[in-house]
């Protein structure tokens, strides 16, 4: 029996042919109908998916022949994935594909925050010439403290390695990762040396404003915040009290929490006074969603996907 894929989303070519060089059958979904999507998935063995739909039990339920699921980036939060287990289906995701692209650009943003480039950059083309006030921090003695040593965080803290830091690690999951890059601790000791927090955790319901007032209070020093893993992980409003506060002395934002489900966008029917206040602040940096989202990581990720899918039916034979 030839093997049907459902291609819900888009990705590199590499994907789909590399999938029908191995004999798979694949079919691309292009419009954005959820009962469209949902009629379809009686039909497939195999559905790749980014994050168009959230593959719910009643979704899952449709997917009467399906085999697997593969998600082209890490997070899996819009998979019912324990359900889909329950019913024989495998999922599968690509984290090591975009690890080095998410490292890369939370260096990127925390030296542009710490040396304020955004903000002279502007002022600049303006005609405006201030040293002084742009005067810059250097990265060199600090402490970064990374939440979550998956994937990313240790491409993160791989990528420190060359600015004279020192790097501490909490993750709840992990035990004995303590080596040449970091050095594993539990939260009081996060708490009590960073000066600079970084988040690398899925979206669960764990980290679901993870970085709250409580979590922020509990900082021994005012510490700058990166997050480039989801924007749920941080409560907007207690992030933007805490820079007014002093607290928190900056924030480099990649993700927010109102983006739409896709991320293609923000969700701009509820963008309420923290969004506002956020925007409006110098003490912060924003982008797109973009940290793993390089020419090079697109690539990666398929072909990481196309290899575990083809493992999992050579595996079966």
């Amino acid at each position: 029996m030839i093997n049907q894929v459902l291609f819900i989303d888009t990705t590199h070519p590499y994907l789909a042919e590399s999938l029908q060089d191995a004999g798979f059958k694949c079919s691309h979904y292009t419009g954005n109908s959820r009962q469209e999507i949902l009629d379809m998935l009686p039909h497939y063995q195999g559905l790749i998916i980014r994050s168009k739909i959230k593959l719910d039990r009643d979704a899952i339920e449709r997917a009467v022949q399906a085999k697997f699921i593969a998600r082209v980036g890490a997070g899996m939060e819009n998979i019912d994935a324990s359900y889909a287990g329950s019913k024989g289906i495998i999922c599968l995701n690509a984290p090591e594909g975009n690890r080095d692209a998410v490292g890369e650009h939370a260096i990127g943003m925390l030296l542009s925050l710490f040396n304020h480039l955004c903000r002279a950059n502007q002022e600049v083309r303006q005609g405006i010439w201030i040293r002084e006030g742009n005067r810059g921090i250097e990265l060199g003695g600090k402490t970064i403290g990374i939440i979550g040593y998956g994937n990313t965080g240790r491409a993160f803290a791989e990528k420190l390695s060359g600015f004279n830091v020192k790097v501490l690690a909490f993750d709840k999951y992990k035990t004995g990762f303590s080596g040449l890059f970091v050095k594993e601790v539990d939260m009081q000791e996060l708490f009590r040396e960073t000066d600079v927090l970084s988040l690398h955790v899925p979206l669960t319901d764990e980290t679901r404003q993870l970085v709250n007032r409580d979590f922020l209070n509990s900082f021994h020093k005012p510490v700058f915040v990166i997050n480039t893993s989801r924007g749920q992980c941080v409560d907007t409003a207690a992030l933007m009290d805490a820079i007014d506060q002093g607290r928190v002395e900056g924030a480099a934002l990649d993700v927010l929490e109102y983006e739409k489900l896709s991320f293609e966008n923000l969700d701009a029917e509820n963008l309420p006074l923290p969004f506002k206040r956020l925007i409006a602040s110098e003490k912060v940096m924003l982008s797109p969603h973009i940290a793993g989202w390089t020419h090079e990581s697109n690539y990666k990720m398929a072909k990481i996907l196309a290899d575990k899918i083809k493992a999992l039916y050579a595996g079966s034979d």
